[in-house]
């Protein structure tokens, strides 16, 4: 007499896709009552299947996974094991099982072969007093034990590790060692066996066809597989998952799968297919809107904060490419409402140190109109060889200088006629322009004031003299022991004359990475 069987499932946790939908639809459309076991919260699950917890069957501290792929297919071998052996007419089914017509046994046996070598557990009936099923919830208590059908050459290497105090786990071994190859080897050893269907009974669709379920042009291919003796189709539900994501989340346009969707009714973008970068974004995403912290109060006090407004002036200081803004605003903010002289040297990319005329168009200056806005109250200077005259602003001032002689930045210093607060360098980045601007505006800086080089790791071709100390090493040299060490004996006796002015200094690398190299460096005015 056939006998009518539930349907077990299980699904970890997290959302189904539309394919896991499909295949719980498939069965109760079948009309098979469906059980859907879990461990945590689950989603999507389809009206007419009953969520039971995991723990009612199998209550575990942990879950088995495999080593390389992390899937929890391991876990899902015992726990049907365990489930079969506790439920009288129940067959197990995966979530990516699709029925295609009701189970039917008459013994409780139903399983089916895949292949001619190899019975698959993906859909499995055994009743409780099953021999193979005993035998199957032997071997998997333990974790470390060695399969008996291994070749005798693999078990000896195995019981070697064992004897060695390094037995190899379970979730170490190959692919399917607790699911089909335990499978095949318990119900041949018993003789149930026998009871198997034939391969078009439940993977009528083999694993390197399965592409063929979403192919539009393979429908009648399909359906040619599936015989009046087929009672599911396995869709190999990870790999299939991971085509689909690549497909733009769904099968081709009349596709095998496309036409049962339509038939069951499966809304599929309630329930889509995510990639796993998707699903990662998206687990991200839910755990950061839990997590809870201290009472936080409001951010954003004294404005807009520096780097958003470089990047909404296009500056190459903000996120988009240096990152000086990050130290900048922690380093400026304290000055942002005070009545400041601030010097910028260099307003714009693309000058001679990249091989165009100094008199070059010029029709912009983010970095400018960013310090205007940032620091309402100051007075802004800029300094650069090509021409920003045509830029206008009550609180601007622009000088039109070549730093490579010495008298050209002295002579705009006195054009200044007031003392800095905060100089930043962003000029030709050659190592002797560089040491130019500090030994003539440093001296001139205000008490208390910050002098900034930016681009230490670049020097120009067209301008770089061979042989001379860079400025990285320059003030690496000073933090050592506080002594300048130059290539230049008279540049090196000028800085430090200057030494005893400065109160401390810092190197930072490249976008703040230690491992790369130095970028930028600030250094405060006693």
């Amino acid at each position: 007499m056939k006998q009518d069987f539930e349907i077990g499932m299980l699904w970890v946790e997290g959302p189904l896709s539309y394919v896991e939908v499909l295949c719980a639809q498939s069965f109760l459309d079948a009309g098979h009552p469906v059980k859907l076991y879990h461990y945590k919260d689950v989603q999507n699950v389809p009206d007419g299947v009953e969520l039971i917890h995991g723990d009612t069957v199998l209550q575990i501290d942990r879950f088995i996974q495999h080593g390389r792929t992390g899937s929890f297919a391991l876990f899902s071998d015992v726990f049907r094991y365990h489930l079969l052996k506790q439920n009288d007419r129940m067959i197990w089914a995966d979530l990516d099982a699709y029925c295609v017509k009701p189970f039917e046994s008459e013994t409780g046996h139903f399983f089916g072969w895949e292949s001619k070598h190899h019975i698959n557990g993906g859909v499995l009936g055994l009743p409780p007093d099953s021999e193979a099923l005993g035998q199957l919830l032997e071997m998997s208590e333990d974790e470390y034990g060695i399969p008996e059908w291994y070749p005798d050459a693999e078990k000896d290497k195995l019981q070697q590790q064992k004897d060695e105090g390094a037995p190899v786990h379970v979730s170490e071994m190959k692919w399917g060692v607790w699911g089909p190859q335990a499978v095949t080897h318990y119900l041949h050893k018993t003789g149930e066996s026998k009871y198997a269907q034939p391969i078009e009974g439940l993977y009528p669709v083999g694993f390197r066809e399965r592409r063929l379920l979403m192919r539009g042009w393979a429908k009648d291919k399909v359906e040619a597989m599936i015989t009046d003796r087929t009672y599911s189709v396995h869709f190999y539900g990870r790999r299939v998952r991971e085509f689909l994501s690549k497909q733009g989340g769904m099968p081709e346009e009349g596709s095998w799968m496309e036409h049962i969707l339509n038939k069951h009714n499966i809304d599929c973008e309630a329930a889509p297919v995510l990639s796993r970068e998707e699903k990662a974004e998206k687990k991200q995403a839910e755990l950061a809107a839990s997590v809870s912290t201290a009472p936080r109060l409001a951010t954003g006090k004294g404005g807009e904060n520096l780097t958003d407004l470089a990047d909404r002036y296009g500056s190459d200081k903000g996120s988009t490419k240096h990152r000086y803004t990050e130290l900048y605003h922690m380093l400026f903010h304290p000055y942002r409402q005070r009545k400041i002289t601030f010097l910028e040297m260099g307003l714009l990319i693309g000058g001679p140190e990249h091989g165009n005329h100094p008199d070059r168009e010029t029709n912009d200056c983010p970095s400018i109109r960013m310090w205007l806005e940032y620091f309402p109250k100051a007075e802004i200077h800029g300094l650069d060889v090509s021409d920003f005259s045509w830029f206008e602003h009550e609180r601007f001032t622009f000088h039109r200088c070549d730093m490579d002689k010495r008298e050209n930045i002295a002579d705009a210093m006195e054009d200044m006629g007031v003392a800095p607060t905060i100089a930043i360098d962003d000029a030709s980045h050659a190592s002797h322009h560089q040491q130019n601007a500090f030994l003539e505006v440093f001296p001139r800086l205000e008490s208390g004031g910050l002098y900034v080089i930016e681009d230490l790791r670049w020097q120009p071709d067209t301008y770089e003299q061979p042989g001379i100390t860079k400025t990285a090493a320059l003030f690496r040299s000073w933090l050592d022991d506080r002594t300048f060490q130059h290539s230049d004996p008279a540049v090196a006796a000028e800085f430090n004359k200057l030494s005893e002015d400065i109160s401390g200094c810092i190197v930072e690398p490249v976008r703040y990475q230690k491992k790369r190299k130095d970028q930028v460096v600030v250094i405060h005015k006693k």
